[in-house]
């Protein structure tokens, strides 16, 4: 069995993120996706709210597991969990130059190998941080998050900017 690991803070899921997860289901008989929280980030939802968001949209996809990465290194989460790859999504060279390091590194540390997935042109321009400035200011993200997410990036939540 072919295990991967698709991490990511997703904060929030989007369509670009479900759109890679879905092909990376294609490529493996089993992905985890590891949700993740870096402590140099702010995030506009909690990691309990963004594994509940990511479990209600990938419910219906078979072979995937959600689940907090926790701290630590990527690699050592894979090894773990006896994954064979993980997978990346990439929407620009600017992705890919970030990513190759870390791909290296971690295959460096335990051996997992790193794949590419060049994002859908439909969802290039995604990111998790221009969405959620979008919705701050009024715009319409409807077609580029899940139902769940868009339900909740909508919803008045005192406190939160």
């Amino acid at each position: 069995m072919r295990r991967a690991v698709c991490p990511g803070s997703f904060d929030p899921l989007h369509n670009g993120h479900l759109e890679i997860i879905a092909r990376a289901c294609n490529l493996f008989d089993e992905i985890i996706v590891a949700v993740s929280t870096n402590p140099a980030k702010s995030y506009r939802f909690t990691l309990e709210e963004r594994l509940q968001m990511t479990r209600e949209t990938l419910s219906a996809l078979r072979g995937i597991t959600i689940e907090a990465m926790g701290e630590g290194l990527l690699a050592e989460f894979c090894r773990r969990h006896g994954a064979d790859a993980i997978v990346r999504g990439v929407r620009t060279s600017a992705d890919f130059t970030f990513e190759v390091p870390m791909a290296t590194m971690n295959r460096h540390l335990t051996g997992v190998e790193t794949v590419f997935l060049a994002a859908d042109a439909a969802y290039v321009h995604l990111s998790s941080t221009l969405l959620k400035e979008v919705a701050s200011l009024g715009g319409d993200i409807s077609g580029f998050v899940p139902r769940s997410v868009y339900r909740r990036m909508t919803a008045p939540s005192p406190g939160r900017a």
